[in-house]
């Protein structure tokens, strides 16, 4: 892919990219924004679940970045890192951004392994906190979960903090959105899940409990938490605390009982304890960049 410079910030090859925090609040007309070199990375890798549009970069950051763009059908654009401020309406540090589009949204159904093989879905309910939505999407993708379901009330997975947030996981992990009024245990019907629903008010303790082979484990928003209606109809855990205190965030919650529900299933990849060091001339562990 040869690169076209651009160096005039009212260029309408850049508007996708005009005004990102403002646009971010107000939707994007089915494209969403990327940010950084792991997650272009993602986006261009085969696990990707959507199609870039266009490449966004300051010009230094091209030779690095060589590999990933022949691999993607999408033009590259080099503009300063003045430009790319100038275009975002606010500095741009890394000099990495991509121009995502979201595609048609597919059915839950369409998500989740048929019975009987094992399904593990992750379901947030009501979680309006973009850094909430995108560190539980980071945890799905660690513990190997199918699929996340997100009800009408919970934020765009793919809004731009979400996605740093998630580590890239919301391009690679894949999700559906309820419609508003769906009924959560009508869906684990529907799609043959047990679902789970987790409170400090859970009848059951996570580690006792015995995992389902087909899970859905729900997550309410911090605070009211899951509805009472629902609560009343699911089975309910929660995970065993110290006394005087039964909080935690609701990602790192859910880490914990995703953690839980993927051992049990043979999800997890063994013990990378007696893995040799990474060598010093592999370079430094970029693992955690956004």
């Amino acid at each position: 892919m040869t690169p076209v410079a651009i160096d005039d910030p009212a260029d309408p090859r850049l508007a996708p990219y005009a005004a990102m925090r403002e646009r971010d609040l107000v939707g994007r007309q089915g494209r969403f924004i990327v940010e950084g070199e792991v997650t272009l990375r993602l986006m261009a890798s085969q696990r990707a679940r959507f199609r870039t549009e266009s490449v966004l970069l300051a010009p230094e950051r091209w030779p690095g970045l060589a590999d990933v763009l022949d691999a993607l059908d999408a033009p590259v654009y080099l503009a300063g890192k003045t430009v790319m401020s100038a275009v975002a309406g606010f500095p741009i540090h890394r000099g990495v951004l991509a121009v995502g589009l979201t595609g048609d949204a597919p059915e839950p159904a369409a998500l989740v392994p048929p019975p009987p093989a094992p399904a593990l879905v992750l379901g947030l309910a009501g979680l309006t906190n973009h850094d909430n939505v995108g560190a539980c999407f980071r945890n799905a993708a660690a513990f190997g979960a199918d699929a996340v379901l997100l009800d009408a009330a919970s934020c765009d997975p793919l809004y731009r903090k979400a996605i740093r947030v998630s580590a890239g996981a919301a391009l690679i992990t894949p999700f559906g959105r309820l419609p508003a009024g769906a009924d959560w245990l009508a869906i684990a019907e529907a799609l043959a899940l047990e679902p789970l629903a987790l409170s400090p008010s859970g009848h059951e303790t996570l580690d006792a409990a015995p995992p389902p082979a087909r899970a859905l484990l729900l997550l309410g928003t911090e605070g009211p938490g899951l509805p009472a209606g629902l609560m009343a109809r699911a089975r309910t855990l929660r995970i065993a605390m110290a006394p005087g205190f039964d909080s935690l965030n609701v990602a790192t919650a859910g880490a914990l009982a995703l953690h839980r529900l993927a051992g049990a299933t043979g999800r997890l990849a063994p013990s990378l304890a007696s893995s040799p060091a990474p060598s010093p001339a592999a370079g430094p562990d970029r693992r955690g960049e956004c």
